[in-house]
């Protein structure tokens, strides 16, 4: 009994840490080498539904989409909805995301 309670909670665990959280700089190649957040990944909005699986992202991560103003992440944010996507949230431009990302 003990040893099954043991692997019970390693299970859960595992499953807990397994969710993570992407920051997805979703601007241009060239605008994200310009300068971007911090361990953010560049995924062009206009290329998100073909690249998000390269990420590894699983349906459950929480992805963190921003932009220049917020426009592009809205369209990505609806794309990955529609995919699927359950945790996806639209920090806005990139120093709105900053500022969200400092109070988390």
């Amino acid at each position: 009994m003990k040893k099954l309670l043991v692997l019970g909670m390693l299970g859960l665990l595992c499953a807990g840490a397994s969710a993570r959280t992407l920051l997805i700089d979703v601007r241009t190649p060239e605008e994200y080498a310009a300068g971007h957040l911090e361990g953010a990944l560049n995924i062009d909005h206009q290329l998100i539904a073909q690249r998000i699986g390269m990420t590894g992202a699983s349906k459950d991560d929480e992805l963190i989409l921003y932009c220049r103003s917020g426009h592009r992440a809205g369209i990505a944010l609806e794309t990955l909805n529609g995919m699927g996507y359950r945790k996806v949230r639209n920090y806005g431009g990139m120093e709105d995301a900053r500022k969200k990302l400092q109070q988390k």
